[in-house]
């Protein structure tokens, strides 16, 4: 008979998985994880007390890597599958999300965000844009609420891409990104800051400004694959930045604004925009908003 892995191990895998569906998964209240006879039986815990099988793990004897099988409802089993990376194993969290995609997505409630500021944190091409855009197109925010410094680098600079790039080309875009949500906030209406905004020292500035007119902050996280992340920057032939740049945002992002991180900061709410990643459009994520 196979035999389960060590309590360290168990505990590892349980607080991984439940880490993980904090961050991604915000609607789960929590992951129920069971071992028996060396597998580890994962399970959604929904709220009004449903509890709903995800998955099967194996052990493969590396903390790292399990082998996956996918919950089959039809005949309450499970079934040996591949993970989105092509393989049969990979890390709990690439488990939990291809079983989520399957399972948790369409019992994800739609997300109230209230005025306020809404701070767009994620690396270049990781679809903030199209997601803003999305919401405009179905009227979920006025365009005049988006201040985008990307926007206000081309209103000032043109296609100048040499006096745009510099730091006092920098300084200026800021300057004015900030006059502009101001004055959204001083008048009550929300402003979503749409910028990188994968550092500390970027959001602190905005969470001052929101703290002036004691405006509530949601911060809205895109946090795609590096693999989809890269071919999205491929197919938008960006020529300001290189695929190193892209990457380098990404580390950033990973290391520097994770959810726990943004509420430390002073994010009134931190939430988790779908993407490519579980095979969702701009317009189908922006459906999981509504602005208030």
């Amino acid at each position: 008979m196979r035999r389960n892995p060590p309590e360290s191990i168990q505990h590892h895998l349980r607080r991984r998985l439940n880490r993980h569906a904090r961050e991604c998964w915000p609607h789960v209240e929590a992951i129920t994880v069971r071992f028996r006879t060396g597998f580890a039986y994962v399970t959604a815990d929904l709220p009004g007390g449903e509890n709903l099988p995800l998955c099967r793990l194996r052990f493969t004897g590396v903390p790292h890597t399990w082998g996956f099988a996918l919950y089959m409802a039809s005949n309450d089993s499970y079934r040996d599958s591949i993970l989105p990376s092509g393989l049969p194993a990979g890390s709990p969290e690439e488990a939990l999300d291809r079983a989520g995609d399957l399972y948790l997505s369409a019992r994800a409630p739609v997300i109230r965000v209230p005025a306020g500021l809404v701070v767009l944190v994620g690396a270049p091409a990781s679809g903030k844009t199209s997601f803003v855009r999305a919401l405009v197109a179905r009227r979920q925010i006025d365009p005049e609420a988006v201040v985008s410094s990307d926007e206000i680098r081309a209103e000032l600079f043109g296609t100048s891409t040499a006096e745009a790039g510099s730091d006092a080309a920098d300084a200026r875009i800021f300057e004015e990104r900030d006059q502009r949500i101001v004055a959204r906030l001083a008048t009550g209406h929300s402003a979503v800051a749409e910028s990188t905004n994968v550092t500390p020292q970027a959001r602190a500035r905005l969470i001052a400004i929101a703290r002036r007119f004691n405006a509530p902050v949601t911060m809205l996280r895109f946090d795609p694959d590096v693999t989809d992340l890269l071919q999205q920057y491929t197919q938008r032939g960006r020529t300001d930045l290189t695929a190193a740049d892209v990457r380098a945002y990404a580390a950033v992002m990973t290391r520097d604004a994770g959810a726990d991180q943004l509420r430390s900061e002073g994010a009134t709410a931190v939430h988790d925009v779908p993407g490519r990643r579980q095979a969702i459009t701009p317009a189908e994520a922006a459906a999981h908003f509504t602005f208030v």
